[in-house]
């Protein structure tokens, strides 16, 4: 049996053109997509690759619990890996975005896309150009006529402004000139509220309300995250309530239990689950499925970096919900480019006409391009099997090394007692 032979951590910053600023962090200027990379290789040396998103080096130490939860373990039996991704929960942070580097090897070992896996067929996606910055009517009708020019029929703009009025100016001034032509959303980033820098507005349910009715009138094709995130009684009242479809669901860390219990309330029209973020690949299936079953939407939330919009694109595809919906498309130039949000693939996802052919390749569908790792990525962390047993020697000396070691193969011997 192969096992997971070696794991390796790298700090990813792949610079911006040009100054971003994005809509759910104010005041913060973005010279760089950060994220945290991960690299998994088997005793047979397959490789699996994911990456998490991160304002910068906050996961240091992360190598000091996964070397010792994952080394040595089956990398295909995800049930194993979403196990111990939780029990590392319960010592450290989350980290469901590892899990998708399983899904990764899965498929390359079977030689199929991570969505034929779960039972997909390639299809034509469409996507929805969703914009990161907050703009004045002006500039966003300027910036949407062009998303229009590119092929794009969908798009998704913001808005964060103190003054509702303002809101609902730019909403209802887009919608107006671009007179039908593109579906639009409208993302108020209510969901999760980030104050570190600049301040920001918090909604409450009649605002939410209000929005709501101009946004109807507009002819807008969805809402998404008008209120906070764990406010589930008053965003299933706002879902009752809405002419138009009420989205939301990208960061809820806790997964699928947490998510079933909100898809059964119908906090939501459409659920954007990112695997990144809400458990991983198998739990993010899983909420797909219910959505099918409750008679609700499913799109997922992709804007972290180019192997995160491969993961949800990957489920996206599997769920059959691309036949009605479209998948975000994080675009947002000159700052947020595809090449600064993909720069680490050998492949960029460039859209055709705002559509997008999923990989027929294994897994993920995606090469990383180690040069550009090289470049801008460094390496902090790696452990193997002898370098895992020097750790636990130094950290607990090597009495309770061996006493642990017997304990773990007496387990194996014996599975279930």
């Amino acid at each position: 049996m192969s096992t997971i032979a070696r794991i390796e951590l790298y700090h990813v910053a792949i610079p911006l053109p040009a100054l971003f600023y994005p809509s759910w962090i104010p005041g913060l200027p973005q010279g760089e997509n950060r994220f945290t990379l991960i690299k998994v290789v088997t005793s047979d040396g397959v490789e699996g690759y994911s990456a998490g998103a991160a304002m910068g080096r906050e996961r240091a130490g992360l190598g000091e619990i996964l070397g010792p939860h994952l080394i040595g373990e089956d990398p295909t039996d995800i049930s194993l890996i979403q196990q111990r991704v939780r029990e590392m929960g319960y010592l450290g942070w989350r980290n469901a975005w590892i899990e998708p580097a399983f899904w990764d090897i899965k498929g390359k070992y079977e030689g199929k896309p991570v969505y034929e896996l779960l039972g997909g067929k390639a299809s034509p996606v469409e996507l929805y150009a969703s914009t990161g910055e907050v703009k004045n009517s002006k500039e966003r009708i300027e910036e949407l006529q062009q998303r229009y020019a590119e092929g794009f029929r969908a798009a998704k703009l913001r808005v964060h402004d103190f003054d509702e009025r303002a809101d609902i100016r730019q909403v209802t001034e887009t919608a107006s000139a671009l007179g039908g032509k593109m579906r639009l959303g409208v993302d108020a980033n209510q969901g999760w509220r980030v104050t570190i820098v600049g301040d920001a507005p918090l909604w409450d349910l009649p605002r939410a309300k209000r929005f709501a009715d101009a946004c109807a009138d507009a002819g807008v094709s969805w809402i998404e995250e008008p209120l906070p995130m764990d406010a589930y009684e008053d965003l299933s009242a706002l879902t009752a309530y809405s002419r138009v479809p009420v989205a939301g669901g990208e960061l809820h860390t806790s997964g699928l239990p947490e998510l079933k219990m909100m898809i059964e309330r119908r906090c939501y029209s459409i659920f954007q689950p990112d695997a990144t973020f809400s458990g991983g690949i198998a739990q993010s299936w899983e909420v797909a499925k219910l959505c099918r079953q409750h008679g609700l939407g499913y799109t997922p939330h992709t804007w972290t970096n180019g192997i995160g919009f491969a993961i949800n694109l990957q489920l996206f595809v599997a769920s059959g919900y691309a036949a009605t919906e479209a998948l975000e498309y994080p675009y947002n130039p000159p700052g947020w480019t595809v090449e600064a949000r993909d720069g680490i693939l050998q492949e960029p996802f460039r859209h055709q006409q705002g559509k997008l052919m999923p990989s027929t390749g294994p897994g993920l569908g995606i090469t990383i391009n180690q040069d550009i790792l090289k470049k801008h990525g460094k390496r902090f962390f790696v452990m193997n099997k002898t370098r895992l047993a020097w750790h636990s020697i130094r950290d607990r000396g090597i009495k309770l090394t061996r006493e642990i070691d017997r304990v773990k193969k007496r387990k194996k011997s014996t599975p279930g007692q």
